[in-house]
């Protein structure tokens, strides 16, 4: 595998809370995850075909697209924890086979979509068991600091949310894969989460998310995708997106 590709300071961390801030063009660089011609689903049938797919540095990717689209089965298998019908993963430039816990420690980091905190453990043991710095968890969402020693189990959907989060962006990733961060949550809790991925793109994370709350995922978006049927039916930017509602909207639905 690769070693870990170092990180790209873009600054504007320091944003008012509640705010999100509109997302540069990204300019053109290798990418650091890519689906190259990628078909991929379970036992025989494929769910996704022929998908190209470049993340690179310091851009958030969205991935949208109605349910069974395929945008799941995507995220997993850029992870390595499903293996691909056709085509190939690139990590680094590279195609890569490795399965999801090689990955990990390339510099891979997954978020799925349901909430992956251990309820009996401690946040501060939670974030333990992540290996990441508890420090840089706290850095990201600083309003976990007085829910260090209670339990996971004791919190609130969007608390558990922000620990899951905070460990995969602690383990100061290369990539972040992302799967409905904001499922089941209040709006202004969604925003926290995506000021957070935000900032850390700023800093040089590439981040493929797949989001239901399309007007929130689009005011930080780079780039967007919209799935349909297993194949990518309208890409662009996001100010093309939000410009060409129509457009994406006969791809998948309307931007409400």
């Amino acid at each position: 595998m690769s070693p870990r590709l170092p990180s790209v300071r873009r600054g504007e961390r320091d944003r008012p809370a509640g705010r999100l801030r509109r997302a540069r063009s990204a300019p053109a660089a290798p990418p650091v995850l890519a689906a190259c011609g990628l078909s991929a689903g379970y036992g025989g049938a494929p769910v996704v075909r022929d998908l190209d797919l470049p993340v690179r540095a310091g851009e958030v990717v969205v991935l949208l697209g109605p349910n069974g689209a395929g945008k799941t089965t995507t995220l997993l298998t850029l992870a390595g924890a499903l293996a691909p019908h056709s085509g190939e993963v690139h990590w680094a430039g590279a195609a890569t086979t490795a399965p999801l816990h090689r990955r990990a420690r390339a510099g891979l980091s997954l978020v799925p979509e349901d909430r992956s905190v251990i309820m009996s453990l401690t946040v501060r043991e939670n974030l333990r068991v992540g290996r990441c710095d508890p420090a840089l968890a706290l850095a990201a969402f600083p309003e976990l600091a007085e829910h260090l020693d209670r339990k996971a189990g004791l919190l609130s959907g969007g608390q558990q949310q922000m620990v899951t989060l905070a460990r995969a962006l602690a383990r100061r990733p290369t990539a972040l894969l992302a799967d409905e961060l904001s499922l089941g949550l209040a709006p202004q809790l969604v925003t926290r989460l995506l000021m957070a991925v935000r900032a850390a793109a700023d800093d040089g994370l590439a981040v493929l998310l797949v989001e239901q709350h399309v007007r929130s995922a689009l005011t930080i978006a780079d780039r967007v995708h919209v799935l349909r049927h297993g194949r990518v039916a309208w890409s662009g930017t996001a100010a093309e997106a939000e410009a060409n509602r129509e457009a994406v909207a006969s791809a998948y639905l309307p931007l409400a």
